[in-house]
């Protein structure tokens, strides 16, 4: 799946996860969060249809996504999303987010559900302009003591 991107844009090629790019997903990892995921969780997901890279020459972000059940029914869960440093704002989260929701929309989900962290603006400007809202807070989530919003889409 590629995408198409604005004229002043690279291209960006949005496919499953390799074996080979996980080196650069933990680097986005360790980069990105302040409690980042070992590199053996990112192992535990490859061949997932929801662990997916941005790639152009190298890897530019990823998401990993998958589907758990509520009382029966499948939800879909974006556990984790970053984009590397250099490549923000360009539009690589919003086609991972994109790919992830079809993902998991294919898959029969009714809702997906994610955390955020409730400082993490840039983040849930992204996720709201996908149509997810916010549910309610998780007081304390992270090590840190920051709270996290629960944010839904309906699918």
């Amino acid at each position: 799946m590629t995408t198409a991107p604005p004229a002043d844009q690279p291209e960006v090629d949005i496919r499953p996860a390799e074996r080979a790019d996980l080196l650069g997903v933990y680097r986005i990892e360790t980069d990105s969060f302040s409690q980042p995921w070992p590199f053996s969780a990112f192992e535990q997901y490859l061949g997932d249809p929801g662990f997916l890279v941005a790639m152009e020459e190298s890897v530019l972000g990823y998401v990993v996504a998958d589907t758990v059940s509520n009382q029966g029914i499948p939800l879909g869960h974006i556990k984790d999303l970053a984009v590397r440093q250099d490549a923000r704002g360009n539009g690589v989260g919003t086609e991972l987010l994109r790919h992830a929701i079809g993902t998991l929309e294919s898959q029969g989900v009714h809702a997906i559900k994610l955390e955020v962290r409730e400082g993490n603006q840039r983040a849930i400007e992204l996720y709201r302009a996908h149509g997810f809202e916010q549910q309610r807070s998780i007081d304390g989530y992270y090590d840190d003591g920051e709270d996290a919003l629960l944010l839904v889409r309906s699918a």
